[in-house]
């Protein structure tokens, strides 16, 4: 019995790894070792410096100052600016709550309760102004004579006080819905 020996398609390699199989399994290892290796690179951009491990008393003084200086800021953040919200306006009553409309401040909808003046002719009211006085409702470009007839009949109910940012910028929109 004579065992004979397969000949080398070249001297470096031996004939099992030219088999695609293996040369297949080769290649995706490969693969896996490039992207695990690429994974370990992009993580390690994100890693800390490595800090001294000796820490001195100087290191440790600031350190606590540049985490003191830290949680102030963020203290001083986190506390809300104080609202300049005017408690006690004393024209209040004329914003809607009574019989006398203030024509600078009041809201659209104070109008809701002079039949006639809703929508339209309170809308341009609203719109335009600060009115010095009453009067100045004529003036309105854009007033039909019908709106100029409605407001003629509530002018009594009218008053115009100075216009206070705090209302005047509720005048048209309030935030009340049906």
């Amino acid at each position: 019995l004579e065992i004979s020996q397969p000949a080398k398609s070249s001297p470096s390699y031996p004939t099992f790894c030219h088999s695609p199989t293996i040369l297949l399994l080769n290649n995706i290892v490969k693969m896996k070792l490039a992207i695990v290796a690429a994974l370990v690179s992009s993580a390690a951009a994100f890693a800390p410096n490595a800090q001294p491990s000796a820490q001195t008393a100087l290191n440790a003084e600031a350190d606590r100052r540049s985490f003191l200086g830290a949680a102030a800021a963020f203290g001083a953040a986190a506390i809300p600016a104080a609202a300049n919200a005017k408690i006690d306006y004393e024209n209040v009553g004329y914003l809607g709550g009574s019989s006398i409309i203030d024509i600078n401040n009041a809201n659209v909808r104070a109008y809701l309760r002079l039949p006639g003046m809703y929508p339209n002719a309170a809308g341009k009211i609203v719109t335009h102004g600060p009115y010095k006085q009453v009067s100045d409702l004529y003036n309105i470009p854009g007033l039909t004579s019908g709106e100029k007839e409605v407001i003629k009949k509530y002018e009594s109910r009218f008053t115009a006080k100075e216009a206070a940012p705090e209302y005047v910028i509720d005048r048209i929109n309030n935030g009340l819905y049906r």
